[in-house]
């Protein structure tokens, strides 16, 4: 089963009227030859002056203030576009998470606000202790891009310690366990990494994390994840753990899902605006997918 180009055109369509500048630059970017000079403007858009990244980064919250989680999204997409270099990381990101690092060695997740902006209640009760999802990919990008500081070393140790502490108890999180294999993927300690990526294997497998009810319409959101949200592409370090019938499956249930207007929803949102914002990110990852898979018609 394929998008038809009548339906791409849809979604394209809805992510030009609806979605933030940084989808709008990110789809033109993979879809119509643009310049990834355009998406690096969009990311910086959310930098504050202390380094980090805020301003509803992810539309969860409205406030300008740098989140960590925030920062490692922004090197995410600029790695994503190929604009990521070692001088960058160094020179834009290392002195604010630097800044906040734990003396465990890791860095939070979130902060919480110190403001009254607008924001999920999940941002009012957050722990601010070292988090793998935010100290894991942070150290991947720093071994992908050969740079060894001082900073890895402690940063490390905790990531690896963590990994033994929360064994399966989060590998539901389809948003932390690809930040997870990003540090999998790079580190140099591949023995140990191989073993930790058996053990993810074996956790997403065994304990029931993959929800086979299409039926509901939260499938494929957060806390209900399918086979794509851990093999966006048959480059996926996961992709081997899933059926060809099971992608297949999904890759269908997926198409199916798309909404009159174009977009795939979410029921993510803190007003009418982020809702779109929400739509917006979940259907240029769902043309992403599908283009990974060579399912949209030319």
């Amino acid at each position: 089963m394929i998008l038809s180009k009548n339906d791409f055109l849809k979604a394209r369509d809805f992510i030009l009227t609806n979605a933030r500048m940084i989808e709008r630059r990110l789809f033109e970017f993979h879809f119509a030859n643009g310049d990834m000079n355009g998406v690096f403007h969009a990311v910086y858009a959310y930098r504050n002056p202390d380094g980090g990244f805020g301003h509803g980064m992810e539309p969860d919250t409205a406030s300008p203030e740098s989140q960590p989680l925030f920062s490692i999204m922004a090197l995410e997409t600029l790695d994503e576009v190929g604009c990521l270099t070692k001088e960058i990381i160094l020179k834009d990101f290392m002195p604010y998470f630097e800044s906040i690092t734990t003396e465990k060695g890791g860095v939070p997740w979130m902060f919480k606000p110190k403001s009254d902006y607008p924001c999920e209640g999940h941002f009012k009760t957050v722990k601010e202790w070292a988090a793998l999802s935010t100290t894991a990919p942070l150290l991947g990008f720093l071994e992908k891009y050969d740079i060894d500081i001082p900073w890895m070393k402690k940063a490390e140790e905790f990531v690896w310690s963590e990994f033994e502490r929360i064994k399966d108890t989060h590998v539901f999180c389809y948003l932390c366990v690809p930040r997870w294999l990003t540090f999998l993927r790079y580190t140099k300690s591949q023995d140990e990494a191989k073993k930790t990526i058996n053990d993810l294997r074996n956790w997403i497998s065994n304990n029931g994390t993959i929800y086979e009810d299409k039926t509901d319409e939260g499938w494929g959101l957060y806390g209900k994840p399918h086979s794509l949200n851990y093999a966006p592409s048959s480059e996926s370090i996961l992709y081997s753990l899933f059926s060809k019938k099971t992608i297949e499956s999904d890759i269908e249930e997926l198409i199916n899902r798309q909404k009159e207007d174009g977009r795939w929803g979410t029921w993510y949102g803190i007003s009418e605006g982020t809702k779109l914002e929400w739509a917006g990110i979940q259907t240029l990852w769902v043309l992403k997918v599908l283009k990974n898979y060579g399912r949209i018609e030319k």
